[in-house]
């Protein structure tokens, strides 16, 4: 990779919205003149979904289906802006390893000198599961330096998120500045940045951002859109757009303490004081 590229990971439990951010964070940097390389590792290979309008050929679907060795133009395609998107790709439920996908194509773009290109920026969208070698490999392998981890302030979310952690401090191996912060998603209340600022607390995972509940982010989803493209000059575009700013300018250099299991029992405990009917 090119030594000023800017090389980052979204993880967060399945469902929360992190291929949404991930997606719209992609298209605000693209759009401002970045060259961005957006990779889904989820084997549902729906990352890439609102940037491309369409589910793409992933690497593994190209691998099974040419009777070739692969070429760039088979797995990396331009979506809006000019985000360039791959998909890993992966097994059908119940099939096999959800990593492998992961590992599979991490081999082909080393093989093609696609991450040696000229990026300004490359974002990996990993699904949560970091007990998975292939969901932990770009943080395994230090192919990032940041890793923002999104959650909601649910308790399940944080307990996925406090897993992450985990994995993160085990592959930072007394590095600083892995972790790049908690971004909270789908907040409806100041009851919900508590809750996060509680366990923030506990843990000393720094916030980096909040992204409020936000129809225009629902409806643009619904469009295959992101959302600056339906509101451009709505709220949830510039949420985005300083979003973006924050995760290229401003990070926590500290490791986090992720809590063990009795820890976690006693923090979901402690928050009730904020939800009293």
């Amino acid at each position: 990779m090119g030594k000023d590229t800017v090389r980052i990971a979204f993880y967060g439990k399945g469902g929360i919205g992190k291929s949404t951010i991930a997606a719209n964070v992609s298209a605000v940097l693209a759009a401002s003149g970045r060259r961005v390389l957006h990779i889904g590792c989820d084997p549902k290979s729906d990352s890439t979904r609102c940037l491309m309008k369409r589910r793409i050929p992933t690497v593994l679907d190209q691998l099974n289906q040419l009777d070739r060795p692969l070429v760039r133009e088979d797995i990396v395609w331009e979506g809006i802006y000019g985000v360039n998107c791959i998909e890993a790709g992966g097994p059908q439920a119940g099939s096999g390893c959800a990593g492998m996908g992961i590992t599979t194509m991490d081999a082909e773009l080393k093989r093609l000198g696609i991450p040696e290109e000229n990026w300004d920026v490359i974002l990996y969208d990993v699904l949560g599961d970091v007990v998975c070698g292939g969901f932990a490999m770009p943080m395994r392998r230090h192919y990032v330096e940041k890793i923002f981890v999104i959650t909601s302030s649910d308790y399940l979310s944080i307990y996925a998120a406090n897993n992450i952690l985990k994995g993160i401090r085990s592959y930072s191996r007394g590095r600083k500045g892995m972790f790049g912060g908690l971004i909270l998603n789908h907040a409806r209340s100041s009851t919900d940045g508590r809750i996060l600022e509680e366990y923030s607390g506990k843990t000393g995972a720094g916030i980096l951002f909040q992204v409020p509940e936000s129809e225009e982010i629902r409806r643009a989803d619904f469009q295959k859109c992101v959302v600056q493209e339906v509101y451009e000059d709505g709220t949830a575009a510039k949420e985005f757009q300083a979003l973006a700013e924050k995760i290229l300018n401003g990070s926590f250099e500290e490791i986090p303490h992720p809590l063990d299991e009795d820890a976690m029992d006693r923090f979901g405990e402690s928050v009730m004081q904020y939800l009293a009917f």
